[in-house]
């Protein structure tokens, strides 16, 4: 399968951006590297956990025109088939410690404490909420099941009823809102509130920052990982990452800033046209709202209000902002699929292609390609956020079931 012509809608290269600079103190408040440490220490505990692979697609990357590509397969992680599974869940876990330790203060209530249900009575009646296109609720229902709290998801009329029943069967219960994602956050927020759950979600914004924040560190496990199955000696020059909220190209930024110092690759963002909220940011210099008006077949990434933390280290971390159409996203899960030469087929849900597109369309257009520096020497770290999370979409875009797609081929691991 030949790749396909894919366009840059919009692209904008940050005059913010500090670039080979090491990593600023403002980027280590924001995202501590101990809160990381401390994320990545106590996930990689749970019951079922292994570093998901590293793959070096030899055969796309000459198709393309670049010396390497890495592509972090998320599709098998915990069984959820997403990267979410690291922060929704792990800040479930947090949420639980903290709402017990005010509660029972007589009790140094530990992380292994909720782990283990050594308070399993009492937090049995405790009730978590947030508002989710799909992966994110559905790490947060797993979160609450495995450790035993009660869990509410609130829904946008868009999101499909194949990610509502995948949240279900962790016994969640599921509300749907009208409007888009950013209209069921504002109404998970409210009913929360007036019923005294505890919002764990993945966006920030003014007076909640401190769960996000557990989000995000639960993220860097990620990136933690495909640094260390990167072959010895190997600094990626580029990282494609998908935009959102910005919590994901936050916490990934952070992370590589961390490790890499003034190494660190040139990252670029990636969006849905309809939901270019860190774009428009970008463009401004400063927070800006998108108003969704059609949902993206990449659901998600279609957020329309940035993450306040996310932005401010994308605001000083990333190179160029860019969005694209949905018009590639079939096209490149099927190649995914098929594997180029002796690649692997890999199953890449909707959103785990937007990497790999804002690639593939840098390089097609020369003028892009020069501003981002992409040539023949280009080592590419792309992260596959998601694998089949909706299984009718993905047969209806791919031509057959997930299940039936072999995963062979050799990661570097």
């Amino acid at each position: 399968m030949s790749i396909p012509s894919v366009e840059i809608s919009h692209s904008f290269k940050n005059p913010a951006v500090l670039s080979a600079q090491a990593c600023p103190e403002s980027v280590k408040n924001i995202l501590p590297p101990a809160r990381c440490e401390l994320a990545r220490h106590t996930i990689s505990k749970w019951r079922g956990y292994s570093p998901t692979p590293l793959y070096a697609l030899n055969g796309l990357a000459g198709a393309v025109g670049v010396q390497s590509i890495f592509y972090k397969d998320e599709s098998q992680r915990f069984g959820l088939g997403s990267f979410k599974a690291l922060g929704g869940a792990y800040a479930v876990q947090q949420v639980l410690q903290h709402v017990l330790s005010e509660m029972l203060p007589h009790e140094n209530v530990s992380l292994d404490d909720i782990s283990s249900g050594r308070f399993a009575d009492t937090v049995k009646d405790i009730t978590v909420v947030t508002a989710t296109d799909g992966n994110h609720g559905r790490s947060v229902a797993w979160g609450a099941e495995r450790f035993g709290c009660q869990c509410m998801i609130y829904m946008h009329a868009g999101v499909s009823i194949g990610r509502q029943q995948a949240v279900e069967r962790y016994g969640a219960t599921v509300v749907r809102v009208r409007g888009n994602y950013d209209d069921s956050v504002r109404q998970a927020d409210l009913d929360a509130k007036a019923k005294g759950w505890h919002i764990v979600s993945d966006t920030s914004y003014p007076g909640y920052m401190e769960v996000p924040r557990d989000v995000m560190a639960g993220y860097t496990l990620m990136t933690t990982e495909a640094m260390d199955q990167l072959p010895a000696g190997v600094i990626p020059t580029h990282v494609f990452i998908q935009g959102g909220c910005g919590g994901l190209a936050g916490a990934v930024c952070a992370d590589l800033w961390f490790r890499y110092g003034a190494k660190t690759p040139r990252m670029i963002v990636v969006e849905p046209d309809p939901a270019a909220c860190l774009y428009e940011s970008a463009k401004a210099g400063e927070e800006r709202v998108v108003n969704i008006t059609e949902e993206s077949i990449m659901a998600g990434l279609s957020c329309g209000e940035v993450s306040a933390l996310g932005w401010e280290i994308l605001h000083s971390g990333a190179q160029h902002f860019t969005t694209i159409s949905d018009s590639p996203v079939a096209p490149l899960m099927r190649l995914m699929d098929e594997g180029v030469g002796t690649d692997p087929s890999i199953v890449a849900g909707e959103s785990a292609v937007a990497g790999l597109a804002g690639l593939i369309a840098a390089h097609q257009n020369s003028d892009v390609a020069k501003k981002m520096q992409i040539d023949e020497h280009s080592v590419v770290l792309i992260f596959g956020t998601e694998g089949a999370t909706d299984p009718e979409l993905y047969e209806r875009l791919v031509g057959h079931p997930a299940a039936h797609i072999p995963s062979s081929g050799e990661s570097c691991d």
